[in-house]
């Protein structure tokens, strides 16, 4: 008894320590200069800016963006003052490092369709070449669906010849078929929970869903960096909406102790439901949620939480199922799991699944689910197939594309480290923020990787903080060691070149890309 009780005890631990390696995430600070440089390079491009809007105000340039009419000028402004002077003197510029075309399969390499500008980006024209073979860095493909093998779509093209592409009616009137029911089912048994519903776009599964949930003399406690479908959802709601710090339990828990102490404004009555909103991985950060400590908090405090897995499902945990796997944590807890099927299963809309009572009233209430057409007969077999996969029901190996995600994201993360460039989030998180920080370095940056035959996505204002800009990456298990190490010695060149290694911690030239502890404890 006394050698087991020990046993579990050191099992505890050995689980403790590696949630808390899990939490520990990389959020470096830039050196003094970098954030001096970079206000002072979006003051000198502002500065330029009022020059031209000057040069525009009497005539000797042209302005191609929408203007407010004479006749309209005492008018209320249709457009946003600031939002529009970025767009027309910053975003213009760099304008062709955004909306490129691509004309191939967006696998682990793709093929982008030439484009010029006569007029400095304010249109382009295509040239007619094509830049093939481009290893793709950006692209949401984490497990590598985003396939066209033959062999591997035969069930998708037999159902395409069965139904058809589209349903054309709402799952409420003609539009519910066998397939879908046999897609939620599925999805229920993936997750581990009692039943699940699926809707045929992703952004909507949260934004029409959200105002069921909650409306008015309701609480919601959102992190500052959910995504834009959570806080649109919120806001039709009616609800009262709070921001906590990002991964700030102290944070989340004064707003949890101030609502239940305070309740309602001006009334003081108890809220009727407060909800917790997170995203299991952030798709800017790259950090993963805190979802222990956030289930801790929500049972204390008697609250609902509603789980955003849009990045997290199918991209982490032993055999992908998100953030609840990865930390061991029980579905039962989280009461709205919700996911995407358009980023590991390479096809398109979304889910919620729970309890059986939640999904039933959601079925009825929730105006994505009533008003919205069906889905896609091809794109349910895409989930279909692509969810069997990562069970083994289809032959394969259970969590085999899952490991070499896992795999290709600790190796890519450790060495871009060992580079001495600052990267954001958590090690096991697929999605790698680079900071780049100057407007000029971003635009360098993807117009030379772009040369370099390597298609990136760089992110600025307004998705970022506007002296924060980066480059995101995501992996894939698609990515071959080779394709990575190609990228690795390109990223290499471009930093020195654009002296972009900003870091000042110094990292192992050999590092530990696998987790001893997972052996003991397997053992």
């Amino acid at each position: 008894c006394v050698l087991s009780f020990r046993i579990c005890n050191v099992r505890q631990l050995m689980w403790a320590s590696r949630c808390i390696e899990k939490w520990q995430e990389s959020f470096e600070q830039a050196p003094m200069y970098v954030a001096v440089m970079t206000y002072l390079g979006f003051g000198i491009v502002t500065l330029f800016g009022y020059l031209r809007d000057f040069l525009r105000a009497v005539g000797l340039e042209k302005c191609h963006l929408a203007q407010e009419r004479e006749e309209q000028k005492d008018f209320v402004p249709l457009y946003q003052d600031f939002e529009n002077f970025y767009t027309r003197n910053l975003y213009m510029r760099v304008r062709d490092n955004w909306n490129r075309p691509i004309c191939s399969l967006p696998g682990p390499v793709f093929d982008l369709m030439e484009r010029v500008s006569d007029d400095y980006n304010w249109t382009f024209r295509l040239t007619g070449g094509t830049i093939h073979n481009a290893i793709n860095m950006g692209s949401y493909n984490y497990l590598g669906f985003a396939e066209n093998n033959a062999d591997f779509l035969k069930t998708v093209a037999d159902k395409t010849r069965q139904y058809g592409v589209g349903v054309g009616s709402t799952r409420q009137e003609i539009g519910n078929l066998g397939i879908h029911e046999e897609l939620e089912q599925l999805v229920a048994n993936f997750l581990r929970v009692e039943s699940s519903m699926t809707f045929g776009m992703g952004f909507a599964t949260n934004s029409m869903n959200i105002p069921a949930l909650v409306g008015k003399g309701c609480l919601i406690l959102s992190d500052e960096l959910n995504h834009t479908s959570l806080i649109l959802g919120a806001r039709l709601s009616g609800a009262l909406i709070r921001v906590f710090k990002h991964n700030n339990m102290h944070s989340l828990e004064k707003m949890l102790r101030e609502a239940i102490s305070s309740g309602q404004p001006r009334t003081h009555r108890p809220w009727k439901k407060i909800l917790i909103m997170v995203e299991g991985i952030y798709s800017m950060e790259g950090s993963l949620v805190r979802l222990p400590e956030i289930v801790a908090l929500k049972k204390k405090y008697k609250a609902y939480l509603y789980l955003d897995e849009a990045h997290s499902i199918g991209a982490v945990g032993p055999t992908g199922r998100g953030v609840t796997e990865l930390f061991n944590v029980n579905p039962s807890d989280v009461d709205v799991m919700m996911g995407t099927f358009t980023k590991s299963f390479g096809a398109a809309g979304g889910y919620i699944a729970g309890k059986k009572e939640l999904v039933d009233y959601l079925r009825s209430h929730s105006h994505s689910a009533v008003y919205a057409t069906a889905m896609s007969p091809p794109v349910t077999e895409q989930i279909i197939r692509a969810m069997k996969c990562i069970m083994g029901k289809d032959g394969s190996t259970e969590g085999e594309r899952i490991h070499k995600l896992a795999e290709n994201t600790r190796y890519f993360r450790a060495r871009l480290k060992e580079m001495g460039f600052i990267i954001y989030g958590n090690d096991d998180s697929p999605v790698v923020p680079i900071l780049l920080y100057m407007p000029g370095k971003v635009v360098a940056f993807a117009r030379e990787m772009l040369e370099r035959k390597i298609g990136v996505v760089v992110v600025g204002f307004p998705a970022t903080p506007i002296t924060e800009a980066r480059a995101r990456f995501c992996l894939s298990a698609a990515h071959t060691k080779a394709m990575l190490n190609q990228v690795l010695h390109h990223m290499n060149e471009v930093g020195d070149h654009l002296c972009l290694k900003f870091s000042r911690l110094k990292y192992s030239s050999c590092p530990n890309l696998h987790d001893e502890k997972d052996f003991e404890l397997g053992s």
